[in-house]
């Protein structure tokens, strides 16, 4: 598990106003409907977030970190995993007696993309049809968001937390979208030197990798009530940001 049902998302570097904010429904190609929150800024930035939960799905933290990106100006859309064994949570958040692992193991690959290319499509619906879009996950969702990196679908870069490279698989080798990891250096779950091979096999592919190993921190710091990790998370958003900007940009 990565982060627990208390977590909250530290607040980002800059921030504005919230236009707009709640929880939904979407419908996937195949007809699944599943659960999503979105949050939009009144002043954007040019860049949209697709925000790719843990294990654990659509639970608190990721709803309070849409509405962080839309603070730092990002319209941003958080999905659920499981609708399609688990159909649509009431009041659309999983709650904190959620059993996810057999709706884990039964997830697929294609399914699981066809979530993300449905939320990919609402931002765009409501920011437009060129709206550049970044994927950002954490643990399952960061390794499924590094491996967008050498994917079919139209993202402009990838963000992921405490990834497992064994997830990204074969795409490592076909990447080519700017990718940032952020690495936590005290990481149980996954070796450091696991993840910085991943970068380097990317990068030969020819992705941009930005791999940041944060000495000493935990899985799951990326979390506000870790006070000794204030500048971690910081630095964490800095890369973020940096990348949304650069995307923006171009």
């Amino acid at each position: 598990m990565c982060h627990d049902h208390d977590s909250r998302p530290p607040a980002p570097p800059r921030s504005g106003d919230v236009a707009e904010r709640g929880v939904l429904t979407l419908t996937a190609a195949d007809g699944t409907e599943f659960s999503a929150a979105y949050a939009a800024p009144a002043v954007p930035s040019g860049t949209g977030i697709v925000l790719l939960p843990d294990v654990r799905g659509l639970h608190p933290f990721y709803v309070a970190l849409a509405d962080q990106f839309a603070q730092a100006g990002l319209p941003a859309v958080a999905i659920d995993w499981f609708g399609r064994t688990a159909g649509v949570p009431d009041g659309g958040v999983r709650g904190a007696d959620f059993e996810y692992r057999p709706h884990v193991e039964a997830a697929t690959a294609e399914g699981m993309d066809a979530d993300i290319a449905a939320a990919i499509d609402y931002l765009r619906e409501r920011a437009g049809v060129d709206l550049p879009v970044v994927t950002v996950g954490f643990c399952l969702g960061g390794s499924l968001s590094w491996r967008q990196s050498g994917g079919e679908l139209d993202v402009a870069g990838c963000v992921g937390f405490y990834g497992r490279p064994s997830v990204v698989g074969d795409a490592a080798g076909r990447a080519r979208r700017p990718t940032v990891m952020l690495i936590a250096g005290a990481d149980a779950a996954t070796p450091v030197a696991d993840q910085l091979a991943l970068a380097d096999t990317m990068r030969a592919a020819g992705a941009e990798v930005d791999a940041v190993v944060y000495d000493g921190a935990p899985h799951s710091f990326f979390d506000r009530a870790y006070g000794e990790w204030t500048e971690a998370c910081q630095d964490a958003w800095r890369h973020i940001l940096a990348l949304t900007d650069r995307v923006a940009r171009r």
